[in-house]
């Protein structure tokens, strides 16, 4: 025991009081600095009331902890693709993927000024003038030799082919992704071709936050990987019993957000079963259902689905099916999302996405890691998209409509996946990766691969002023300057 938390004891004692076991467990949270003069004050007063024990009611209303009725927990969910998935086949659905993309992205960047000068790729060749002229498309091929960059973009009309000379203007085609959208600005060159002088992303533009009225908090989790041996059952169910427990910030919490990978799947990489307690979907699932049913009905579960989850793998996920467990689906304090989806928080817009495509962008990229996730989130926001590599190691679904471009800017950025939490701001909207809660696995320590599992990250949705719990010994730092 503390002797601060002693000494106040042994003076409510001293006194004639008896302290009542829930009340010793909210003293135990207290700041020690101000432990004595709680009990020195409460003692006052109790004593002027002739009434001799300290309960956890007198604590509760001391310190402004008793639950707030007022703390708001709204929840609207503003897209998910559940219901919106309407996959074409081959060709048709390729080019009606693309198209919309495009399209959608052609919008976005309408609203800069340069949009008006426009041409379509076919128009270029044609077009006689001494002025710059700006084409838009999608990058398919990007290739770099002897410090001359080329660039190809494709819109409707068909194909653009430029020249990037500039060193400073390479490092940014550099990280353009094949499939991504650019806008450039382009002059003539000498020998009848064309010179890229810009690239113009759609980015995020800069815009006030969206803030709760009441000091509300949401958690934010991912990768639980409930059913695999390496899962941290213990720590993630003493953190269920926090969130219950008379903490002046586990009492504020009124969302949970759990970014995908909820189980560890069945049959997802060879010879998983020897890594698994729990043998089928149905029994992981159950296992889910029975921790979360440890939450306070107030706190409202958001659950969306990552690439260990039963369902469809490639993207666009609908949200886990409910003939796996229906349990989950039934329950009024759960809603069941798909991947991406953007949710409201009391007005907080929060935009999930698993973060599968990170794989492909960290392998083509260079200066991005699995180490540093919020920047690869960076690189996903100034594209406006959340997978633009197609064909590579991220599977996604030829949909007649592209469900994932970015087109709601959210004021909170929620991905997970690489199993490494990290905090970072863009453009004033919160970074937040939440690691995951599965302890080092044998193929992460044979690719080098060091999780920070354990910890939960907490946002006050009024303040943004942010929070974490670490249930592991390991004390990386998560907090980005």
């Amino acid at each position: 025991m503390k002797k601060e938390l002693s000494f106040a004891l042994n003076y409510a004692l001293n006194k004639g009081f008896q302290i009542h076991p829930d009340a010793f467990k909210i003293l135990e949270n207290v700041d020690v600095k101000k432990l004595e003069k709680i009990i020195k004050e409460i003692v006052r007063e109790k004593t002027k009331q002739k009434l001799f024990q300290i309960n956890q009611d007198d604590l509760e209303t001391y310190l402004g902890i008793k639950e707030d009725l007022t703390l708001q927990n709204e929840v609207k969910v503003i897209s998910e693709p559940t219901n919106k998935i309407t996959s074409g086949e081959g060709v048709k659905g390729y080019n009606a993927l693309f198209s919309s993309r495009f399209n959608k992205l052609k919008r976005i960047i309408s609203d800069r000024p340069e949009s008006r000068m426009l041409k379509s790729a076919a128009s270029v060749k044609t077009t006689k003038t001494d002025d710059d002229i700006y084409v838009c498309g999608l990058v398919s091929v990007r290739n770099t030799e002897r410090n001359i960059t080329k660039l190809v973009l494709e819109d409707p009309s068909g194909s653009f082919e430029g020249i990037v000379f500039d060193n400073e203007l390479q490092k940014t085609a550099g990280t353009l992704l094949i499939d991504q959208f650019v806008m450039a600005r382009v002059g003539l060159a000498n020998n009848s071709g064309y010179i890229i002088k810009d690239l113009i992303l759609p980015d995020i533009p800069e815009q006030a936050k969206n803030k709760s009225e009441t000091e509300a908090y949401a958690v934010f989790l991912s990768d639980l990987h409930i059913g695999s041996k390496y899962f941290m059952e213990e720590e993630f169910a003493e953190f269920v019993s926090w969130i219950s427990s008379p903490d002046p910030t586990a009492r504020k919490i009124r969302f949970v957000l759990i970014g995908g990978d909820v189980v560890d799947g069945v049959g997802i990489y060879p010879n998983q079963n020897k890594e698994l307690v729990c043998l089928t979907i149905q029994e992981q699932l159950k296992k889910v259902e029975d921790l979360i049913d440890k939450i306070p009905k107030n706190v409202k579960i958001i659950i969306m689905p990552g690439n260990h989850d039963p369902g469809r793998r490639a993207l666009p996920q609908p949200a886990i099916p409910k003939k796996y467990n229906s349990g989950l689906w039934d329950r009024e304090n759960v809603i069941m999302v798909g991947n991406p989806a953007v949710v409201s928080l009391n007005g907080v817009r929060v935009m999930m996405f698993h973060g599968q495509s990170i794989d492909d962008i960290v392998k083509t990229t260079p200066g991005l890691s699995y180490d540093k996730p919020t920047n690869v989130m960076k690189h996903l926001l100034r594209a406006r998209h959340l997978s633009p590599i197609y064909g590579s190691q991220t599977p996604i679904a030829p949909e007649m409509e592209d469900l994932l471009v970015i087109e709601d800017i959210p004021d909170i950025f929620h991905v997970g996946h690489v199993h490494r939490a990290e905090l970072d701001m863009y453009k004033g909207i919160l970074l937040i990766n939440s690691g995951s809660w599965q302890k080092q696995t044998p193929f992460q320590a044979s690719v080098g691969m060091t999780p920070n599992p354990g910890i939960a990250i907490m946002v006050n949705l009024k303040t943004f002023q942010v929070f974490h719990e670490n249930y592991s010994s390991n004390l990386d730092n998560i907090l980005q300057s």
